[in-house]
C-alpha cells in the first residue's frame, strides 16, 4: 500500500499500527459484533476504552488523583472561552503569554468577556520568533496565567515550563505528549487532538480537582469543568471514536518509551532539518535556536518564487502540506510523534537535491 509523506500541521499523521488496528476492529469491536462508532457510551464496553485512555494519559503524564482526566468536545478554540469563564476575574491579573495567533485568540476571548487581562510577555515585538523569558509581571495574586507551549505558525516551543506562583493553564495542542514536561506545574493542560495524540473531535485535558472547584459559580453547564469531571466525560455523548483512537495512540507512546523515548526520536527527526537549515545558505529558519519547535519548522527559500517551485514539486514528490500557514507564508515542516524517520529523510534528501538544482 502506498502512503504518502504527511506533514500537515494537523490534523496530521496518525501511526500506522494504530491505523491497522483500527481498521482490523473496525466493523467488529474485538468481536462484539459492532463498531466503536456504534456503541453506546453507556455500555460496559465504551466505559473500559475511556477509562483505559483516561488512565493512560494520566500515567504519561505522572499526574495522581489529584487531577482529573477530561475529554470535551470543540478544540482548544472553546478552551480558550472555558478557562476564561470558569477561571477569569475582572478584579484580579488574567494573565496572558503572547506567543502568537493562538494566544492571541486566546487573549481575544478574555476580552470579549470584559476581564482584566494582563499580557505581562509578548513575543510580538520580532514576529513572534522566540520565548518570552521574563514573567516578572505574574503577580503572585493573578487569577491565572495562560501560555501556549508550542506555536505551530510560527515554530517556536517551551523547553520547560515557567514556575508562578499563580495558577498556570497551559494550551499544548501542538505539542502534547511529544516531549517530558514538570506537568504537575500546572493546574490545567488542554489540547486539541488532532495535532498529536488522535483524530479530529477531542480535546484532552488535565485539570487539578482544587482549581476546577475553585472556579467561577453559576456558569452554564456545559462550560463548567465541574460538570464534566462529576460525570467523567459523560454528561454528552462524547466523541467516542476519537477517544478510542486517542487511546490507541496513548498505548503507542507508552510502545516506544514513553514521552523520554518519544522526545528523544522527535529531537533525532528535527535535528535533521534544522541540521540543513543551519548549514545552507539556500534555505533558511525563522526562529532562534534556542526556542525551536520539535513539532513545527518553518522556513524560507531565497524567493516566493522558488517556494512556489519547491512546494509544486514537493507535492509532485507524494509530500503533502508543506506550504507555511496563510498568516505568515513560506514552508513548514510538521514533524509530529507519528511522523515517520523515513519521511524526514526523503524531506531533507529532496531539499538537498532541490538547493542544488536551483542555485
Amino acid at each position: 500500500m502506498s502512503r504518502v509523506h504527511n506533514f500537515s500541521a494537523g490534523p496530521a499523521v496518525l501511526p500506522m499500527e494504530v491505523l491497522e488496528e483500527v481498521q482490523k476492529d473496525l466493523v467488529s469491536y474485538k468481536g462484539k459484533g459492532l463498531s466503536v462508532m456504534e456503541m453506546s457510551h453507556r455500555s460496559p464496553n465504551y466505559q473500559a476504552i475511556i477509562d483505559d485512555a483516561m488512565e493512560r494519559a494520566a500515567r504519561l503524564m505522572g499526574l495522581g488523583d489529584d487531577y482529573s482526566i477530561l475529554f470535551l468536545q470543540g478544540g482548544a478554540s472553546t478552551q480558550f472561552l472555558m478557562t476564561a469563564l470558569n477561571f477569569g476575574s475582572k478584579s484580579k491579573d488574567c494573565c496572558y503569554v503572547n506567543t502568537g495567533s493562538w494566544s492571541t485568540a486566546a487573549i481575544k476571548e478574555a476580552k470579549i468577556l470584559g476581564l482584566n487581562v494582563n499580557v505581562v510577555a509578548s513575543s510580538e515585538d520580532k514576529g513572534f520568533t522566540y520565548i518570552p523569558k521574563d514573567l516578572s509581571k505574574v503577580a503572585s495574586d493573578a487569577a491565572y496565567l495562560h501560555i501556549t507551549t508550542n506555536n505551530t505558525i510560527r515554530g517556536t516551543e517551551y523547553q520547560e515550563l515557567p514556575s508562578v506562583a499563580a495558577p498556570l493553564i497551559a494550551d499544548m495542542s501542538s505539542n502534547m505528549l511529544s516531549r517530558p514536561y514538570d506537568f504537575k506545574k500546572c493546574d490545567l493542560i488542554y489540547a486539541g487532538a488532532q495535532k498529536n495524540i488522535g483524530p479530529a473531535g477531542t480535546v484532552l485535558a488535565a485539570i487539578k480537582k482544587s482549581f476546577a472547584d475553585s472556579g467561577n459559580e453559576g456558569l452554564s453547564t456545559m462550560m463548567d469543568y465541574r460538570t464534566h469531571i462529576s460525570k467523567g466525560s459523560m454528561f454528552n455523548t462524547p466523541p467516542t471514536f476519537s477517544i478510542y483512537v486517542v487511546g490507541l495512540v496513548l498505548k503507542w507512546i507508552e510502545n516506544n518509551g514513553g514521552l523520554a523515548g518519544i522526545h528523544e526520536i522527535n529531537k533525532e527527526k528535527a535535528a535533521k532539518l534544522y541540521n540543513l537549515l543551519d548549514s545552507s545558505d539556500f534555505y533558511r529558519g525563522t526562529v532562534v535556536p534556542e526556542d525551536r519547535s520539535l513539532m513545527n519548522i518553518p522556513f524560507r527559500l531565497p524567493s516566493e518564487d522558488l517556494e512556489k517551485k519547491f512546494l509544486a514539486e514537493a507535492g509532485a514528490a507524494n509530500m503533502l502540506s508543506l506550504k507555511g500557514h496563510r498568516s505568515v507564508g513560506g514552508c513548514r515542516a510538521s514533524f509530529y510523534n507519528a511522523m515517520p524517520m523515513e519521511s524526514v529523510d526523503f524531506l531533507v534528501d529532496f531539499m538537498k537535491k532541490f538547493e542544488s538544482n536551483n542555485k
